[in-house]
């Protein structure tokens, strides 16, 4: 993990700020090709939002993102792609996601189909995991970022 602390503090000397290493983590399920996939349209800019089940936060008592903090993503083998920072941070129930909320997220054709299917898809299993229930008006922490660093 040194790699990550090194990049941030890189990163933080560059633009003169003081603060400690921000969250760090993979986009999608948690597996190599998903994590390449979706790090990489991050640094593309094509992917300039994701969304989290508020639910999930809730039960591992994890604090919600806010608007002007930094995250580092990570590819699938866990090394840092590039720095974001929050821009837009929304609670919203899964059936009241935009058109133009989905197509931020750069995935697939861009469609709100696409995003609903593959969303749908998401949360029914990471719910399960947890022994609950996916229904589409579950709440939804939708988080709009902007790529202020890619590593190089």
């Amino acid at each position: 993990m040194d790699h990550i602390k090194n990049y941030w503090e890189s990163y933080c000397d560059k633009h003169n700020l003081s603060s400690n290493p921000p969250e760090a983590w993979m986009f999608g399920d948690g597996s190599e090709t998903m994590g390449n996939e979706l790090a990489e349209l991050v640094a593309q800019g094509v992917k300039r939002a994701t969304c989290s089940a508020k639910c999930i936060h809730d039960i591992e008592e994890e604090d919600l993102p806010v608007e002007g903090q930094y995250a580092i993503v990570l590819n699938g083998q866990s090394e840092p792609v590039c720095i974001i920072q929050y821009t837009t941070i929304n609670i919203i129930p899964m059936n009241e996601v935009t058109e133009a909320f989905a197509a931020l997220e750069g995935e697939g054709d861009l469609s709100y189909r696409y995003w609903l299917d593959e969303h749908e898809q998401f949360f029914r299993k990471e719910l399960s995991s947890f022994n609950l229930d996916f229904s589409f008006d579950i709440d939804l922490v939708c988080q709009e970022f902007k790529v202020v660093d890619i590593k190089r």
